[in-house]
């Protein structure tokens, strides 16, 4: 039976600024790249390092055999993806500085601990969804949301798929996700320009709340 409420399991724009709102502060930036890149949380995002992300080529990449289905993967920076992560580097420096070698990108640190690992935020994340109104989302939400904004911003279907680590269409068809294009990566295309025009184009997506 094909799913009625095609927006189950999303998070509408309005929502994500609420639930970032409620969110212990420590864990709103993995909840942040979660929502650009549609990464898994338990075995992709919380498991980043800073190897992983390459400033000067602009991409964050997972190497093969460390996801879920065994595919290497990259997610070039957007403007937004790119302040996030220098926000977690100035951290990360604050840190060493202090004498703390975290290789993570997303840890936590109060006045017992510093640089301590995120393993999980379930609690908090459900928490933080019935105060901001949503009640009953999880953080995989996260991942058919981002791939949803990425489809629906004009990155075509495939690029989607391999960008958030998807083998198949199901989400797709599941959720009435449409894209507006059937073309592959424009050939020659650099990954500065792909962060550039994704950019460009979730934020005229978001701006303009087509959901």
């Amino acid at each position: 039976m094909k799913e009625r409420n095609v927006r189950t399991g999303f998070f509408e724009r309005e929502q994500m600024e609420r639930l970032l709102a409620h969110l212990p502060h420590a864990i709103r930036p993995a909840v942040q790249f979660a929502y650009i890149t549609g990464w898994r949380i338990p075995s992709e995002v919380l498991r980043l390092q800073w190897r992983h992300v390459d400033c000067e080529a602009r991409v964050v990449r997972l190497d093969p055999h460390t996801t879920k289905n065994d595919e290497g993967r990259t997610f070039p920076f957007t403007d937004t993806l790119e302040w996030l992560l220098e926000a977690q580097k100035a951290e990360h420096e604050r840190l060493k500085a202090e004498g703390v070698i975290c290789p993570r990108v997303f840890n936590r640190s109060n006045r017992k601990v510093k640089g301590k690992r995120i393993t999980t935020f379930i609690k908090a994340f459900r928490a933080a969804c019935t105060k901001a109104g949503c009640p009953g989302r999880i953080p995989h939400h996260l991942r058919r949301t981002a791939v949803r904004n990425l489809v629906r911003a004009g990155v075509p279907e495939r690029v989607a798929m391999q960008m958030t680590g998807r083998k198949t269409r199901s989400v797709f068809e599941r959720y009435d996700i449409v894209s507006p294009t059937t073309s592959a990566t424009p050939r020659g295309s650099s990954t500065r320009g792909l962060g550039n025009l994704l950019e460009r184009s979730l934020a005229i997506y978001l701006a303009c709340s087509i959901l």
